[in-house]
């Protein structure tokens, strides 16, 4: 338990789920756009490596789901035009090191995005609502039931989505 509280508190996480089998435990890195994957058992055990990286906002939230694959929230850290700032490891330190420019490159509370990633750590599926029409700033989201459940701070209610729409 000591290496999953180094790896916790090291990584300043916004969220952790552990695997189906719970063989290890994926760590969200808000502000690096990435979940880290840290190895609980087997021959990895103790070891912290990349689940994925690079995703379309920063990860808030994780949820494992029925079928193995989790449900990531990701909130929208850029402003529109600015969405490069995430691949650069330099602008991301820059932008984080700076209230003025975490205003300038601050899109969260407009956009709601999800993603759906399998155990390989592939997005298998992308929801959004790209103007927060219907439900902005998104934090958690959850599988239950062939349902979607999602959480917003923004909002005073949660939304629900059909999985399996006919």
């Amino acid at each position: 338990m000591i290496g999953i509280w180094m790896c916790l508190r090291q990584n300043l996480m916004g969220s952790c789920s552990i695997s189906e089998d719970q063989d290890y435990l994926v760590v969200c890195e808000t502000w690096k756009f990435r979940c880290l994957r840290y190895w609980l058992k087997g021959e990895k055990r103790g070891q912290t490596e990349i689940f994925i990286e690079n995703l379309p906002g920063g990860p808030d939230n994780i949820n494992l789901a029925p079928d193995g694959s989790f449900w990531i929230a990701l909130l929208q850290l850029t402003s529109d035009g600015l969405e490069f700032v995430h691949s650069s490891r330099a602008a991301k330190l820059l932008v984080a090191t700076s209230g003025k420019l975490v205003e300038l490159v601050n899109g969260l509370h407009k956009k709601a995005m999800v993603v759906n990633v399998g155990a390989d750590g592939k997005i298998i599926k992308k929801l959004e609502d790209p103007n927060g029409s219907v439900m902005s700033f998104v934090t958690s989201v959850v599988e239950f039931e062939d349902h979607l459940y999602f959480g917003s701070l923004q909002n005073n209610f949660i939304g629900k989505l059909p999985l399996n729409v006919a």
